[in-house]
């Protein structure tokens, strides 16, 4: 049986149970759905096409750098007003356009740290506003990242977000064990590195916490994880590490399953092998950014390379002085180029992710 059959909705931005029945399919049968970054329309296109003809659900998420991207880069983010306005208007327009791609589609927000609690604060007010009208939240789930805060205070803000989150039936991603590199503003190349793997005695005490309060809940574990890319040997992933929190906290719980819903984050350069070690380990969201923009990039790239004698002048090309140009510089040419790249990306991603295939 594919997942698609378990969801009482079958395409679109689902939310709630739909969203716990998805990532529970894919903590059973060993799989993990991509988790993609974006930034404008384009981006989502390419996601969303790469998922419809794979066959399989698909993750969009907005960092509050890609959210105020898709507001206007000439838009001042002060209080992150760009931030909150560029996701709710990514929402809206996910919404109404994914159900044509005819898959699943849960629609998140990543890293949000302390400083960044206003933009969070912001689209929860809008998940509150869309949940009074539609009796859902306008977005599927939200990652509140206070890793770098002391773990006491991490899980104290956290629950009391979780709180919120299950007044609307929403799910909440939360984050122990700094993810290294640096991502979207998000700089953690510094830390001490014994910082980049989280106890499994933290991971029981979030487990305690959270799970009275719903069972909608991820968590980012660190296992050695870096954003962006890095060269071989420069970063050690330990997935199996997730695996002794599993059985810990399995153990502490009496669970008959697997009993935390891990994520994967700082992904770029990871083998295929430990990519597929941490999903066996229960691992049921893979965020990708680094790979999927360099993708976009070297399809636009690529174009204006091949194609730079006929978009240099309006008329005149190796052809003819008086060919014209037009059909090579519109922008619907050489964007589509960026978004067939990304799209063959994301496609290897659900197949390296055993997610094709899974509707």
């Amino acid at each position: 049986m594919g997942v698609q059959q378990l969801l009482s909705r079958k395409a679109g931005v689902i939310v709630g149970k739909d969203v716990h029945r998805v990532l529970d399919y894919a903590r059973q049968n060993q799989l993990a759905l991509p988790s993609i970054n974006v930034t404008t329309s384009s981006t989502i296109v390419a996601v969303l096409e790469a998922a419809r003809d794979a066959k399989s659900p698909i993750i969009i998420q907005f960092t509050h750098i890609g959210a105020a991207c898709f507001a206007g880069q000439g838009v001042s983010n002060t209080d992150q007003s760009a931030s909150i306005a560029g996701s709710i208007a990514a929402a809206h327009y996910i919404r109404a356009i994914a159900p044509s791609y005819g898959i699943p589609v849960i629609l998140h927000t990543d890293h949000c740290a302390k400083k960044l609690l206003p933009w969070l604060n912001g689209m929860l007010d809008a998940d509150e506003a869309y949940f009074e009208i539609h009796n859902e939240p306008l977005f599927s789930s939200h990652m509140v990242d206070l890793s770098e805060e002391p773990i006491k205070s991490n899980i104290e803000i956290t629950a009391q977000y979780l709180k919120r989150a299950a007044a609307i039936n929403q799910w909440l991603e939360m984050e122990i064990g700094i993810t290294g590199g640096e991502e979207d503003g998000a700089n953690n190349e510094g830390v001490d590195k014994a910082s980049l793997y989280t106890q499994s005695e933290d991971i029981l005490r979030i487990h305690h916490a959270l799970s009275p309060i719903s069972p909608h809940f991820s968590i980012a574990a660190g296992f050695g994880n870096v954003h962006g890319l890095y060269m071989p040997g420069n970063v050690i992933l330990r997935p199996e590490l997730l695996g002794k929190h599993q059985a810990y906290v399995q153990a502490a719980t009496s669970s008959n399953v697997k009993p935390i819903f891990f994520v994967f984050h700082g992904g770029s350069g990871s083998t295929k092998k430990e990519y597929l070690d941490a999903i066996g380990h229960g691992v049921v969201k893979v965020n990708m950014d680094t790979d999927t923009q360099f993708a976009y990039c070297s399809g636009i790239r690529d174009y204006i390379i091949n194609w730079k004698d006929y978009i240099s002048t309006t008329v005149g090309n190796p052809d003819g002085a008086e060919k014209p140009n037009k059909k090579h510089f519109d922008p619907r040419v050489w964007v589509r180029e960026g978004e067939k790249a990304m799209y063959r990306r994301v496609y290897e991603a659900l197949e390296d992710f055993n997610s094709v295939g899974s509707l």
